[in-house]
């Protein structure tokens, strides 16, 4: 039986375009081995629009170029068992929760269905959409125009950007051309092409509402685009393109309080797109540059306080030790104000601009120190792997370049306990801990049950007060099964991590 699963986050009422969410976890099956030496040729043309031209009396023209290179992604899942859902009545329940290790008891979940859309970016085959989409599928088929369905695998996914490319055995595919999102303007007339509700490709028109819209989406890398062009289940991964038929955009998702859009839909942008993809492509991941800096927008109140003749720039709150921030002398209180030329507006514009560079690769930084210009030469490391705002248990603790797989509890990122977090999390002040802001689904944590918004307590007995001291003691820990003690949905349980066992 199909089913039609909204997905929303809490308070901000977020929902994902697809038509359904498929289960989460890491897809079985379908994963396709990347090559060092694969790239996704992409055709790109990055002049701007003339925006001194009438508007058209129709874009039918662009529509029939372009529509063939949007296609229909539908996912199906196997009959599985998964932990209960803490939605359903009385399964939480500490009293229940005893008899299962401090864990959710099991459910038989039916087979589930999905549906999205995707877009063509290679002749041969290489089809981008929303991770979303095709996270948790056992199997995805691609429905082209020509009427042709073709089994595709996964290529790679990236959740940090919500981006996953997937590919099927096809030749001299209509590939879209990608355009310079950089050169968009708000109030640029916009055109949706997707699948909603499974009805057929469907196109809606509206303009750029906005650019650089970072809605809290749960997402590390968030820079929408935002359009009131229609977007509805089904959507995800779909096309925006601009009036030549130019992909500026992947449709991901839509703001609204009713669950039907409302006239705020959000578009990963081609850029981050064809970044994102090409390095699915090649290394089956995204592998990001890393600074290892803290950094935050320059407000009026710091710029007037630091002296700054402008609120331009990414001030630097912290460095971590070992970093390569840390080895070319960057320190606390800078404000960083271009990368390789180009200028830094806030602190996103830096995640995105070091992300975006090789590890290996001299990054020239100009800052402004105690007011007065300096320029710092940095050589960037690959991102470790982390979850928003914390610490993730296996990472180095020394030197960031040297990653390895140690100590207990990997796959778990976690974070410390301020006041916002308390407050947002209810969480009663006698509380103390590290908060879990992640948990790779395939990890021997998640099987024992632990999840985000959980609180670590003790490891192995021992008190934790904040996520340094909770990396530390899992870095520390004796064997491969952890006794842990957490504070969980309002109740306090034990639970053993057992990393030995097999998922």
């Amino acid at each position: 039986m199909n089913t039609s699963l909204s997905r929303f986050l809490v308070r901000r009422r977020v929902w994902m375009a697809a038509g359904s969410l498929a289960l989460a976890g890491i897809i079985v099956g379908l994963q396709a081995a990347p090559s060092s030496e694969s790239r996704v040729d992409l055709k790109r043309d990055a002049q701007p629009i003339n925006r001194t031209q009438s508007e058209p009396s129709s874009y039918s023209p662009v529509v029939k170029r372009v529509a063939p290179s949007v296609v229909k992604i539908t996912t199906s899942t196997k009959a599985r068992r998964v932990a209960a859902s803490p939605e359903f009545p009385g399964f939480d329940h500490p009293m229940l929760r005893q008899y299962f290790g401090g864990r959710m008891p099991e459910i038989q979940q039916p087979p589930q269905s999905g549906l999205g859309s995707g877009v063509i970016i290679s002749a041969d085959g290489y089809i981008a959409t929303n991770n979303h989409v095709i996270q948790g599928a056992d199997v995805v088929t691609v429905a082209f125009d020509d009427g042709r369905e073709l089994t595709a695998k996964v290529v790679g996914r990236d959740p940090q950007t919500d981006v996953a490319v997937i590919k099927v055995e096809a030749k001299d595919l209509p590939a879209i051309t990608f355009a310079d999102s950089t050169k968009i303007e708000v109030g640029d007339r916009v055109l949706a092409i997707g699948n909603p509700f499974g009805i057929g490709e469907t196109v809606t028109t509206g303009i750029v509402s906005a650019k650089g819209r970072r809605p809290g989406l749960g997402l590390d890398y968030e820079d929408f685009i935002q359009t009131d062009a229609a977007i509805n289940p089904g959507n995800s991964g779909g096309a925006l393109v601009d009036i030549q038929g130019r992909l500026i955009g992947i449709n991901t998702a839509i703001l609204s309080r009713s669950g039907g859009f409302q006239g705020v839909g959000l578009a990963v942008p081609a850029n981050l797109v064809g970044h994102v993809a090409n390095s699915l492509v090649q290394h089956g991941k995204v592998v990001r540059g890393y600074l290892g800096v803290g950094a935050q927008d320059v407000t009026p109140s710091l710029a007037e306080h630091l002296g700054l003749k402008a609120r331009a720039g990414a001030l630097v709150s912290d460095v971590a030790p070992g970093s390569p921030a840390a080895k070319a002398g960057l320190e606390s209180g800078d404000v960083i104000t271009s990368v390789n030329g180009e200028k830094v507006e806030d602190a996103n514009r830096l995640t995105f601009a070091i992300g975006a560079i090789a590890p290996g690769t001299k990054v020239d930084l100009e800052i402004l120190r105690d007011g007065k210009a300096k320029e710092v030469e940095v050589t960037t490391i690959e991102r470790p792997k982390t979850g928003r705002g914390g610490r993730m248990f296996g990472d180095p603790s020394e030197d960031l370049a040297k990653a390895k797989d140690e100590g207990v509890l990997n796959g778990v990122a976690v974070g410390d306990i301020d006041a916002d977090t308390r407050r947002s999390m209810n969480l009663p002040g006698r509380i103390r801990g590290a908060v879990i802001t992640d948990v790779d689904p395939d990890s021997a944590a998640a099987r024992a049950g632990l999840r985000p918004g959980d609180v670590i307590l003790e490891i192995n007995r021992q008190p934790v007060s904040s996520a340094e001291e909770a990396v530390s003691l899992s870095e520390t820990a004796e064997g491969k099964k952890t006794l842990v003690k957490l504070w969980s949905r309002g109740s306090t349980v034990f639970v053993v991590v057992d990393e030995t066992a097999q998922s």
